[in-house]
């Protein structure tokens, strides 16, 4: 049976209309709470109200203290694309409200049984409107709006199917009370389920005065926990007309999956893959295998530079130079993250008791090979030669060692033995941040009496990381990465895009030590590979490095591909476990460490060192109870 094909063209009726826009913009509860939350802080609202049945399924009621909406607007703004946000192109391409498509309330009520009470400050009394009747009556409430959702998806049965849980359906529509929260430190907001008060939030400052500079800390405080603070870091960087503020959560603190990610661009929370691609890019050099980081981070830019009417649900921007806040996002979290965490203990230490002349060790003069490691001075030393990092040296004049006690390895069970030194001339030096070595652990762990308690280190991963930072040092951005021709071509069946990339990327690819050419005009042959990647899958590296040059600027792949090799060479050039170590060997690896970027965790992810507090040492013991 066959139907004909031919179907005559007909305008779809407003209702229909009206629902089809609502497929877009009410995906779920979640979504009409954060279009209604939207609606009240565009109003001036210090307070919001959040109360839901059933998840959101059975009602939503927001609440806020905003400025109203006049009587004679009320039916007005039920309509499809009636705002009052807006009113020229002008305005569209420099907003600054969280809405501005006049949507949101047309198809909402398309899907719900929805209503408005409503009173501005120059009303007598507030006006009810029920979106369905187009009933309007006066009704008593205070200057503000609420606007009351029943019943969601009861004229789409199908949609409704599609719904989870209460419990699942509750928990989204607070991250998305959540995601308003973080970025309006001066509203208060609070959220009832079944008549049971579930989160709140208050203002962090007086309404109609300035913040002051610790108000969006103390609510990122409120909404993410106080152990999200402790576990971050601030971050504030200017870049020409950009600014970027926030926190960025410590490598250690790092999550299984991506649920504590917040961008905002000029206050509103937005999914960009500009910013997610700048962040796993500052922290793909400290994170361990798949874990993700937690930040918060607030973009401040001009309106007219960026572009939010992407999409309906207003999550989605388009910026004008998105390199720029590329660049800018990328430079705000390195910095932050190259920082070692090993400082900061230093900053908040106490000073360290007064001990005998014996115990005290200055810290040790750097050799040459420390030293270069030190400066960052353009020319260095090769892998091999990273060991003479270790080599043996003549005790300085000023605090000689005993020459027995120098040299001595120190037994993985048995005490560190004894130093004397000489007295210093000058006042004593300020507290280390990880403190003084006493001891090895099986040749594997470093371990370390410092101002705050013990510090456990590992040795090959903290050296590992030394050694990192100071290859990328040597290598600038003009320099090849060595390759070596494969005996056999490995060629592979390409795309398109594949192919249009080898071609239009040749040099950038020679820099990376890689060789891809054309074979046929769908085959692909890598003829070269980076000399120590040479046993590694050529295909794979091959297509993985197309990917990232088809979808990102090559100046980005060439960093992330060069920071890869070089990761590998210094696994291989850092000291190895069981290597015994002397104490001067240790107190300079801690040194190096507390003034390595990024020394915190290995090239792989994995932290260098831990400390145990002695609060946490005596909670072990049971001492003080």
């Amino acid at each position: 049976m066959t139907t004909d094909p031919r179907r005559p063209i007909h305008e779809l009726p407003d209702e229909l209309i009206s629902q089809i826009a609502a497929g877009e913009v009410v995906e779920r509860p979640a979504s009409v709470v954060r279009e209604l939350v939207d609606n009240a802080l565009d109003a001036g609202a210090t307070q919001v109200t959040v109360r839901l049945l059933a998840g959101g399924v059975r009602l939503i009621t927001v609440e806020d203290d905003g400025c109203g909406i006049a009587q004679a607007e009320l039916v007005l703004a039920l309509r499809r694309h009636a705002t009052s946000k807006i009113a020229s192109l002008g305005d569209l391409e420099s907003v600054a409200t969280m809405g501005f498509r006049g949507e949101a309330l047309a198809a909402i009520a398309s899907v719900s049984e929805l209503s408005i009470l409503s009173r501005t400050a120059d009303q007598a009394s507030a006006f009810l409107l029920h979106a369905r009747s187009g009933e309007l009556r006066p009704a008593a409430r205070g200057i503000g709006t609420t606007i009351e959702v029943k019943e969601l998806f009861f004229s789409t049965p199908a949609r409704r199917k599609f719904l989870k849980s209460d419990a699942t359906e509750l928990a989204h529509c607070i991250e998305a009370v959540r995601r308003h929260a973080l970025a309006r430190p001066d509203v208060g907001f609070a959220i009832w389920h079944e008549g049971r008060l579930v989160r709140q939030w208050r203002a962090s400052f007086t309404p109609g005065t300035a913040p002051d500079g610790d108000a969006l800390q103390r609510r990122m405080g409120d909404v993410l926990g106080e152990e999200f603070i402790a576990a971050s870091l601030p971050v504030h960087h200017q870049a020409g007309p950009l600014l970027i503020t926030g926190r960025a959560g410590l490598p250690t603190a790092s999550r299984a999956r991506a649920d504590q990610q917040y961008s905002y661009v000029n206050g509103r929370f937005v999914r960009d893959k500009v910013l997610q691609h700048a962040a796993r890019a500052a922290y793909e050099d400290v994170l361990h295998g798949q874990r993700q980081p937690v930040y918060v981070l607030h973009v401040e830019i001009a309106p007219e530079r960026v572009d939010v009417n992407v999409h309906p649900t207003k999550i989605e921007v388009r910026f004008r130079d998105s390199r720029e806040v590329h660049q800018a996002a990328l430079h705000a979290l390195q910095n932050v993250l190259a920082a070692p965490r090993a400082q900061l203990l230093a900053h908040n230490a106490k000073p360290a008791p007064v001990q005998d002349q014996a115990s005290k060790m200055p810290s040790t003069p750097a050799r040459p090979a420390q030293a270069a490691l030190h400066l960052g001075e353009p020319s260095g030393h090769r892998v091999a030669d990273l060991s003479a990092l270790w080599s043996p040296a003549p005790a300085p004049p000023a605090y000689a060692p005993a020459p027995e006690a120098a040299r001595a390895p120190v037994s993985a069970w048995a005490p560190a033995p004894a130093q004397t030194f000489a007295a210093a001339s000058g006042p004593d030096p300020a507290p280390w941040p990880l403190g003084r070595a006493i001891a090895q652990i099986h040749g594997v762990y470093i371990l370390a009496e410092s101002a705050q308690g013990l510090v456990i280190v590992d040795m090959h991963a903290a050296h590992e990381r030394i050694v990192y930072e100071r290859l990328k040092a040597q290598l600038d951005g003009t320099q090849r990465i060595a390759s070596q021709p494969l005996l056999i071509p490995a060629t592979f069946a390409a795309t398109p895009v594949e192919v249009a990339t080898a071609e239009a990327q040749a040099e950038t690819l020679a820099t990376l030590g890689l060789e891809i050419t054309p074979f046929s005009a769908r085959t692909l042959a890598v003829r070269a590979v980076p000399t120590t990647l040479a046993q590694g899958d050529a295909v794979e590296l091959a297509r993985n490095v197309l990917a990232e040059l088809a979808q990102h600027e090559a100046s980005t792949v060439i960093q992330r591909a060069r920071d890869e090799i070089l990761g590998t060479m210094a696994c291989h050039g850092a000291v190895r476990a069981n290597r015994q170590l002397t104490l001067p060997e240790m107190n300079a690896l801690l040194r190096q460490m507390e003034t390595t970027e990024r020394s915190d965790q290995c090239n792989h992810g994995r932290p260098t060192w831990r400390q145990l507090s002695m609060k946490e040492l005596d909670a072990l013991f049971l001492r003080g109870r």
